[in-house]
C-alpha cells in the first residue's frame, strides 16, 4: 500500500522526506487506512530522533534512596493497540504523559483491565537485566482470557519492556540503589455503553525508579470481616484484575491508619485459612518447613513467590503449597512475604483478634537468606543457573 498523492509529493519525488513529512505519510498509512489497529505513534526513523536524549548515560539529578516507592515521571512510554478479534501487531514508543481514552472505554466503565509489575536491573557492571519477564506474559495472557481480552504475544511483551527499558535506561538506578519499575497494562479502550467485552484494547507500559517499598521488617493486621476474592475458581483472586485492589481499600486504609503495614486476608470460604496481603504472597516458617498458601483460584500466582519456592528447595528446606490454617501462622517461627515491590520481607507481628504475635526477624532468619539469594540472581552477584534473567543492555 502506497501513500496518496497528495501525501507522496510532500517534500519531492523520490527525496528523502523530512520529520513532518514522514510523520504526515505514516498517519496515512497506518492511522487512514487502517484505522482499526493504530499501531504507532511515530515510523522508526522519526523515533530514532526523538530517542537521542535517551542515549545519553547521564543519570536524572534525584537522590536514589529517598524515592521509596513512589511515582517519578521518565521519559517514554511504550503503546500498541489493536481492535477486538484482531491481533497485536507493532506498538511503539511515545513520550510519557497523560493518556487519551473515551469516558465509554470499557476500562473506565466496566473494569475490563488487568496489569503487570516487573523491575529492571542494573548490575555493578552496568547491564541492565530482567527477571522472568516470560512469566509476567503468561500471567498477563491468563488474565486476558478471564476477562475475554486479546492480549500480546510473549515475545510482544518481552520485546515491548525491552524497547521501554532501553528508552529509559537512564532512569535505571546505580546498582544497588534501587531498580527501574516497569507496569505493563492492558485495557479495554473501546467506547461502548452496553455491557460486553471492548471494541479496542490498548497495551501500555510506564515505569519509575523506585527503592525500597518497605523499609524494615512488617506489621500486619488479620482482617476479619473484609475479604479480597471468593474462594475457588469462580472468582478473580487469581489475576491482576485492576477491580480486585479497590475494594480492600477500606481494610488497608483502617490499618494502615492503626499503625500497621498491610492486612493479611482470610479465605472468604471458612475465615480459618490465610491467602496474602494486600499486594504480596504469604510464607509461614517451623523449623526447616517452609508453607504457602496453594493459589487455588483465589490467591495470585506471584512470581517472586514461585521462585522463592525454587531458591527455598535448593537450599534444602522442605517447602509445601497447601492450605494454611490461622492456627500455624499463630505458632509459626517466621512470617514473611514476597512480591515485586516488596521482594522478601519479614513479618515482625501479626495482629488478631487484638492479639499481637511476634515472629523472628534479623539477618539469620530464612527470609534474609532466601532474600539475599534472590537479589543475587537478579542482579547477577549470584549466577543464574535457571535462566531467570534476561539481559536488555
Amino acid at each position: 500500500m502506497r501513500p496518496s498523492p497528495q501525501l507522496e509529493s510532500i517534500g519531492g519525488g523520490g527525496e528523502d522526506h523530512g520529520p513532518i513529512s514522514q510523520l504526515l505519510i505514516y498517519y496515512y498509512y497506518y492511522v487512514a487506512e487502517r484505522p482499526h489497529c493504530i499501531t504507532t505513534m511515530a515510523p522508526p526513523s522519526v523515533l530514532e530522533n526523538c530517542l537521542e536524549d535517551s542515549n545519553s548515560e547521564t543519570y536524572p539529578d534525584i537522590n536514589w534512596e529517598d524515592i521509596g516507592f513512589s511515582l517519578v515521571p521518565t521519559d517514554y512510554m511504550y503503546v500498541m493497540k489493536c481492535a477486538k478479534g484482531e491481533k497485536f501487531s507493532h506498538g511503539n514508543l511515545i513520550r510519557y504523559g497523560t493518556f487519551e481514552v473515551s469516558p465509554a472505554a470499557g476500562i473506565l466503565n466496566y473494569g475490563q483491565g488487568i496489569f503487570e509489575g516487573l523491575k529492571a536491573y542494573r548490575t555493578e557492571e552496568g547491564s541492565i537485566l530482567l527477571f522472568r519477564p516470560e512469566e509476567n506474559a503468561l500471567r498477563m495472557k491468563a488474565g486476558a482470557d478471564r476477562l475475554c481480552m486479546t492480549s500480546p504475544s510473549v515475545e510482544q511483551f518481552i520485546n515491548a519492556v525491552k524497547d521501554t527499558v532501553l528508552a529509559n535506561k537512564r532512569w535505571v538506578p546505580p546498582a544497588g540503589r534501587g531498580t527501574l519499575y516497569l507496569r505493563p497494562l492492558l485495557m479495554g479502550t473501546g467506547a461502548a455503553l452496553g455491557v460486553g467485552p471492548s471494541t479496542e484494547y490498548t497495551f501500555l507500559i510506564y515505569c519509575s525508579p523506585v527503592s525500597n517499598y518497605h523499609k524494615g521488617p512488617l506489621n500486619f493486621k488479620v482482617e476479619e470481616k473484609l475479604y479480597r476474592a471468593i474462594s475457588g475458581l469462580s472468582g478473580t483472586g487469581g489475576i491482576k484484575s485492576v477491580t480486585n485492589y479497590a475494594p480492600v481499600y477500606p481494610a488497608t486504609t483502617e490499618a494502615k491508619a492503626e499503625g500497621f503495614s498491610d492486612v493479611l486476608f482470610l479465605d472468604a470460604a471458612t475465615g480459618k485459612h490465610i491467602e496474602e496481603g494486600s499486594a504480596c504472597n504469604m510464607f509461614v516458617v517451623k523449623g526447616n518447613a517452609i508453607c504457602t498458601p496453594t493459589t487455588d483460584g483465589a490467591i495470585l500466582p506471584g512470581i517472586t513467590r514461585k521462585s522463592v519456592i525454587a531458591i527455598a528447595i535448593d537450599l534444602g528446606y522442605q517447602v509445601m503449597e497447601r492450605g494454611v490454617t490461622v492456627e500455624e501462622m499463630l505458632v509459626a517461627d517466621e512470617l514473611f512475604c514476597t512480591g515485586t515491590a516488596v521482594v522478601v520481607n519479614n513479618i515482625a507481628s501479626v495482629t488478631y483478634k487484638n492479639t499481637k504475635i511476634e515472629y523472628k526477624t534479623g539477618a539469620e532468619t530464612v527470609a534474609q537468606k532466601l532474600r539475599k539469594t534472590l537479589l543475587g540472581i537478579q542482579t547477577g552477584t549470584i549466577e543464574d543457573r535457571k535462566g531467570w534473567t534476561v539481559r536488555v543492555l
